[in-house]
This record gives structure tokens, sequence and C-alpha cells, in this order.
């Protein structure tokens, strides 16, 4: 749970709304004055704090003037006295979150300490997106596909148009939609993801519509949904293609109508939100099978944006590479300045059936596992070094510790010596026969012997 921080002078005030806000699970910190309180704000983080208007001393506006300016993302609800709502409300427009009047009700309290953590959460996450978009174009690629996909998000970008990202796993379709959501009217607003594969249908359905207090066994307080929390920004619901039928439906209400319905609530709410969807499925194939909802299909698809497979836009892997290991190198405190010709050439060999996802992991792998500072062959796992090919894919796998039936294990000791010896030497023909002693002509007999595949020189 968050923390919460209370600034008010009313010793009683404090002690209440510490115990109601305890009794449901929130750490919390009081002060006394408005000095003592910016100190607790300086030395510790709060999802949320809670200021009085009117203080000796340094009063409510001039504290949440020094918070604001300290932590801009920084939730604040004003309290105040019955008389001075004016003031809380000019608080308001000076940056606070919202206010309570005194004496604050329970549920109210609850309410809106819940929300205001939500909200900050959601601030927060929004600037390390920006931060990490830089502005700039975040999903990597100069390849005639990849060049049609960032044209459509610059197209699309600033539109309200409803997009559906189509892709196979680890493409990058989450980035499609932060990309849209960053070059939009609504990019200082929250991007909320949701992942409808992760969830069962009746967890689902609360999470995206919200709850009133009682709808169900444990619904203690009134919980807002995805879509209450995303009104005004972007809602990304990626693998839509797992989501229940009947569910469906109610997505369907809510971008024709722009209304949802919490469970227990026996009335609409209205949403603003611009809906972004993503699947690895085919959804035609899943409208006739009668497992995805044609008017929805229709209602999602205004515009398609397909992420292409790794495999068929190998010529960016370089450019990924290179992103990839100032990235990855930095997260791993390892000073890796470049890839090799052969690492590279060692990739694009590569079928990457992951995709960029299984390329990420490869590289934070190999970036671990360097002794260098320039990566190559050597630091990537066999089955990326040595893929198989479609000619031979009838063939015995021989990646290092594979076996079949017809090799000995003196055959077996031999090969693997042999792959680590030109994996060392990024699959150098001449410096690998050199480092076992042997002839270049036995090297290649070898070579074809064991099925392998290599660079030649």
């Amino acid at each position: 749970m968050d923390k919460v921080l209370i600034i008010d002078d009313e010793a009683g005030l404090r002690l209440m709304l510490r115990a109601v806000l305890e009794d449901v699970g929130y750490r919390v910190d009081d002060a006394s004055d408005g000095e003592k309180g910016l100190a607790s704000f300086e030395a510790g983080e709060y999802g949320v704090v809670l200021l009085d208007m009117r203080m000796p001393g340094m009063d409510g506006m001039e504290v949440l003037r020094r918070i604001l300016h300290s932590a801009p993302n920084q939730p604040v609800v004003m309290l105040t006295a019955f008389g001075t709502v004016g003031s809380a409300v000019e608080a308001m427009k000076s940056g606070a979150f919202d206010y309570l009047t005194k004496p604050a009700d329970n549920e109210e309290l609850k309410a809106v300490v819940a929300k205001a953590c939500e909200h900050g959460r959601l601030r927060r996450e929004n600037a390390d997106l920006r931060k990490r978009l830089g502005g700039g174009r975040a999903i990597i690629g100069q390849s005639r596909t990849m060049a049609r996909v960032l044209d459509l998000l610059d197209q699309a970008g600033p539109t309200e148009v409803t997009v559906l990202v189509t892709g196979e796993s680890g493409t990058g379709k989450e980035l499609v939609a932060e990309a849209l959501h960053s070059r939009s009217a609504r990019k200082n607003m929250p991007l909320i993801k949701v992942n409808c594969a992760a969830l069962p249908s009746d967890l689902l359905e609360s999470e995206l519509f919200g709850y009133r207090k009682g709808a169900f066994t444990g619904a203690v307080q009134d919980k807002p949904g995805r879509f209450q929390l995303a009104s005004g920004g972007t809602l990304f619901l990626d693998e839509i293609g797992e989501m229940p039928v009947a569910l469906q439906a109610k997505i369907l209400r809510a971008l024709q109508e722009r209304v949802v319905e919490p469970l227990g609530s026996v009335r609409a709410e209205e949403v603003d939100v611009r809906l972004v969807a993503a699947t690895n499925r085919d959804l035609q194939t899943e409208v006739a099978a009668g497992r995805f909802r044609e008017d929805l299909y229709y209602r999602l698809n205004v515009l398609e944006i397909h992420m292409p497979p790794l495999k068929d836009r190998q010529g960016d892997i370089p450019l990924l590479v290179e992103f990839l290991i100032r990235k990855l190198g930095e997260k791993n405190r390892k000073s890796i300045r470049s890839a090799s010709p052969a690492f590279l050439e060692a990739l694009e060999r590569y079928s990457w059936p992951g995709n960029v996802r299984e390329l990420e992991n490869t590289l934070e792998r190999a970036i671990i596992l360097s002794r260098a500072d320039v990566l190559e062959p050597r630091d990537l796992p066999a089955h990326v070094f040595e893929p198989r090919t479609s000619e031979s894919s009838a063939d015995p796998d021989l990646s290092p510790g594979s076996t079949v039936q017809s090799e000995t294990p003196l055959d077996r000791a031999e090969r693997e010596a042999l792959v680590r010896t030109l994996a060392k030497h990024g699959g150098h023909r001449e410096q690998t026969a050199r480092a076992l002693g042997i002839s270049r002509r036995t090297l290649q007999y070898k070579i074809r012997k064991f099925g392998l595949k290599t660079r030649r020189g």
C-alpha cells in the first residue's frame, strides 16, 4: 500500500485520519506544521499528501507550492473548513488534486485517497514513458516494412482513430500503443494498459469497468475501472483476441456510447478514451469461428497497424543491436562498444521465432557473459550461432549437447570441441584450424561431417 503524509496542526484530526487510513492498510506519517511536513516530504516518498489549508506559520498554499515545485506529479489533497472551500478550489487551480471538507467522511476520505494514489502512479508512469520516448521514435527500424509502420504512426497519432495493432508475440505491439499516445493530444493524460489474457473473465470485467462497494464479497469500497482511469487519455487492450465473447459486448458499448457501467451500479458513467487494441490472432478467423464479435472487430479495425516479424526485417537488426547494446549495457553496468561483423552475421542468419523480445534477451545474455568490449559469436548461445537451415532441417540437431543414435561418444566430444573453438574464433576457419592443430582441409572435412555452417576465411 502507498504511504500517506498528513500535515495538519490539529492533533485530534491527525489521529482520526491516521486511524481510518491505517485500518485499510495505508502507512501513515504526520506533521503538525508546514515546515515539519516539508521535512518529512523531502525524506520520504508518498502516494498522497493530506494538507491543511490554514496552519500557523507557513500556510497550506505555501506548502503546496513548495511540494509541487519539488515534485510536480505529487497528488496533494487539501483539508479545509466549510467556510474556506473557495480557498480549496483556488488550491486545485494551483495544482492540488482534490479537497476534503472537515470533518471528513470516512468513506469519502478512503475513496479520495485511493483515487489520488492511483492518479499519482499513472502520472509517474507516463512521465517515465515520455522520458523513454524522448519525443522521438521509440520504434527502431529503417526497412521498408518499418517505414510503413512509422508513417502510419505519424498519420494516426494526432487523430482520435481507434487502432488495431496486429503481429506475432514479441514484435513490439505495446511500443506502437505508446508511440500513438505520445503523438496524440492526449499525451499528458494517462496511458492505461490491460493484458486481457492475464486475468480470468470475472476479474477482467471488474478491472476494466470498476465496481461499487458491496458488489461482491471483498468489495469494501468503490474502485474505478481502467476505462475510468484512462478517461482523457488512451486505453491499450493487449491480447484482445483472448477476451470472452460476453465481455466483448460491453467493450462494444463503451466504444459506441462512450459509457461504462461498474459492477454493482445501475448508472452508466461517461468515459472519454482513445482505444488501441492488439492481438497476435487472426481476428477474421476468430470471427468466422464465432469466438470474436464481428461488430466489435469492425469497430476496432478502423485502422490496422501490422508489426512485421523480425525475420522479415533482418536489415533492421544492426540498428536494433546498436540501440539495445547501449540500453542493456547501461542497465547491466557493462561497457560494450559494439558488435563484430561476425556477431551481426550470426544474428541475421537466425530466424528469431521470439522476434525483438528474443533478440533483446539474447543480447542481454551476450552482454553479461562477454569478457571484451566488442560482442563476438562466442557470446551467443549455440542455437543462435549455428541455427538449423531449412535445407538441413531433416538432419539431426548438431548443436552442442545434442545426441543422435548413430553418434559415438568420441564423435560427440569431437563435435562439441569443434563448435566451441569455432565460436571462440568467430567462425573463422583459418584461426580455428590453427587453434585445433589441424590442417584447413581436415577442418573442412569435419565441418561437413558434422553438418556445421560457418563463415569462410
